[in-house]
């Protein structure tokens, strides 16, 4: 089974009882530092049940573009669905079902990619594609757990990307978003109950 499948399921399996309430919180964290502008086209990468492109679309004008949001998990868009139903806000997301890597969008044509509590999963390709899908200068918001407080379940453990280094601290952080070729970069972490996660706001090169 291939890593795409085996996530598409774990998550498909998680969907009826999805820590929302946690969700919300690292969303309006991550849109705190990291938020795009009003009318700006945006992608929440691995979006889960939408908690990011859910309350980035109701701070949004209504002639905004849609948030694009993708997940690989049918039920965790369907559950996105439903939320935004409820909230009437289904026109302001593009809901996707599909691996978040490549996002299905064209070279240079997003202002700001969001990705929160799974880049740790989708592995090191997920930000070179961001710096393919951003516009020079383009504006990139992403978290990963704390090294030192992420305990994570044997089946959640086994299907972690090898290749994105938890970090012990904002600062490694920081580091290792300079590395995939960010700039302007600022990191935090926020404490969340018993759970730390470090927040990164950076910028893609000015230029290809």
């Amino acid at each position: 089974m291939t890593q795409t499948a085996s996530l598409a399921g774990l998550f498909d399996e998680l969907a009826g009882s999805y820590d929302h309430a946690h969700h919300e919180e690292m969303a309006g964290a991550l849109l705190a530092l990291a938020g795009p502008g009003a009318r700006d086209a945006v992608a929440d990468v691995a979006c889960g049940a939408g908690a990011v492109a859910l309350q980035l679309a109701r701070s949004r004008p209504a002639d905004a573009p849609p948030v694009l949001a993708v997940d690989v998990s049918s039920r965790m868009i369907e559950a996105g669905r439903a939320r935004a139903a409820a909230l009437s806000a289904a026109g302001a997301v593009d809901w996707r079902v599909g691996d978040a890597v490549p996002l299905p969008v064209p070279d240079g044509s997003l202002d700001a990619v969001l990705c929160a509590s799974s880049l740790h999963f989708l592995g090191g390709r997920a930000p070179a594609d961001w710096c393919r899908a951003l516009r020079p200068g383009g504006h990139v918001g992403f978290s990963l757990p704390l090294a030192t407080h992420f305990r994570p379940s044997g089946r959640f453990a086994a299907l972690l990307a090898r290749d994105v280094p938890l970090p012990e601290s904002a600062r490694d952080a920081a580091s290792y978003a300079t590395a995939c070729g960010f700039h302007d970069v600022t990191s935090r972490v926020h404490v969340a109950g018993d759970r730390r996660v470090v927040l990164i706001s950076a910028r893609a090169p000015a230029r290809r």
